[in-house]
């Protein structure tokens, strides 16, 4: 038996499902989940020693691959005078100046742990300043499991086909508004309706839980111009994007700056860090200087913004994200020429650092969309490619990743792979 195998099967009795997060589980795709050792650079290695090139990037913080030297020993400097304070210290201060520094909406921020509770803070933190209830989210887009936002959430709900959760009362969910991403003329409508009841709209700018999903430029737009009119406070969920489509998020990519902005992932350089933030005016509702209670023993962790700091140092080299962006263009250009050679009906687009597949003849613009690929073909793509050492993400409905480290060898590997793997399908 395999150490994968063996690993899963005893995981079982201990972690509900074996797993410690759904996707995981290869619940989508089926088969045993992977066990991984040690990583470096783009590649990956198993329980049992294979080997991998890897377009997960843990989710997405690992932009510069995995083991950056920099990184690794930023962290280990930090680490030797103490993992935890549960008080203030100077990286804080730091990591915020940077923050505020880099993104155009940010004018202060609150650093946390995960991405789950930066969002989850900031809708409290939009209710809290506007006085009102109601939120609107997006179908298919997700933004942490806060149990106002388990509403037709993506990623791993629609993995296991639950657009919602059990154990969500009616009576929470009950204010939260769910419009089909994209769509325009749904959005003026419920804005016209219900507009000065709307505390905030939270969106992915670009979509990346229900695979790679981009928004139209009147899409964001009419968000923007709605959302001033009628006072709501529009929530950017840059958690996946933040640092991935451009230095200073989609937010600086699309020219639209929303009131707040959620961040994770690469501020974290692969530990749990995340930060909300935005306008001053909205900021200082918060404790202790307003009404608006958040709190953390672990936010700002000494560590975790060692690490963090360090990779948006570097990430800040010239020619980083020009660099960053024609390697994720080459893969996903090289895999829809692959299949397009051999008759298959398949797309691929890619976002700066991000990308989708899809076994479908146009990339989707909604959920909708997304439902109509093929996904028992994706499925059985992405067992060939992971018999051939490439990993993409378990599941049909999750956007990938590529880092700094990804090289052309690795790319024009993956191509052949998939030329492979098309032809088995």
């Amino acid at each position: 038996m395999s150490r994968n195998k063996e690993l899963f099967e005893h995981s079982q009795h201990f972690i509900p499902g074996g797993v410690n997060s759904p996707v995981r589980a290869f619940g989508s795709v089926g088969g045993t989940p992977i066990f991984f050792k040690s990583a470096q650079g783009s590649k990956l290695w198993d329980e049992d020693g294979k080997e991998y090139i890897d377009f997960i990037n843990s989710w997405g913080p690992m932009i510069l691959g995995h083991a950056h030297p920099e990184v690794i020993q930023a962290v280990q400097d930090v680490a030797k005078d103490s993992l935890s304070f549960g008080a203030p210290t100077a990286r804080e201060l730091e990591m915020a100046q940077e923050i505020v520094k880099i993104v155009p909406s940010i004018e202060q921020v609150r650093l946390v742990s995960s991405g789950t509770e930066a969002t989850m803070s900031a809708i409290r933190v939009a209710r809290g300043f506007t006085g009102r209830d109601k939120i609107v989210k997006f179908e298919g887009c997700y933004h942490g499991h806060a149990d106002a936002l388990l509403v037709k959430a993506g990623s791993g709900a629609l993995t296991f086909g639950q657009p919602s959760s059990a154990g969500v009362p009616a009576d929470v969910a009950k204010d939260t508004l769910t419009l089909s991403y994209n769509n325009v003329e749904e959005l003026q409508q419920l804005f016209d309706q219900q507009g000065d009841d709307i505390a905030c709209v939270i969106l992915e700018p670009v979509v990346g839980n229900m695979n790679l999903i981009v928004p139209s430029e009147e899409f964001l737009n009419t968000l923007r111009s709605v959302t001033e009119k009628h006072g709501a406070v529009l929530i950017f969920d840059e958690v996946m994007t933040g640092f991935r489509v451009s230095l200073g998020g989609a937010q600086e990519l699309f020219g639209i700056t929303p009131d707040m902005t959620t961040l994770g992932k690469v501020i974290g350089g692969g530990l749990p860090v995340g930060a909300f933030g935005g306008r001053k005016e909205i900021m200082q509702t918060l404790a202790p200087l307003g009404p608006v209670y958040q709190a953390g023993t672990l936010s700002g962790n000494p560590v975790a913004v060692a690490a963090g700091l360090k990779t948006l140092e570097l990430i800040q080299t010239k020619g980083f994200f020009e660099s960053l962006s024609q390697q994720t263009k080459k893969l996903t250009d090289g895999l829809t020429d692959a299949a397009k050679e051999l008759g298959i009906k398949f797309c691929a687009r890619s976002v700066g650092g991000m990308f989708g597949l899809y076994f479908s003849e146009q990339p989707p613009n909604s959920f909708q969309d997304v439902m109509t690929s093929d996904r028992e073909k994706f499925n059985a793509f992405f067992h060939e490619m992971l018999s051939q050492g490439i990993y993409f993400g378990p599941s049909a409905f999750e956007a990938g990743f590529v880092s700094a480290q990804h090289s052309d060898e690795d790319i024009n590997f993956t191509i052949e792979c998939a030329k492979k793997a098309f032809q088995k399908i």
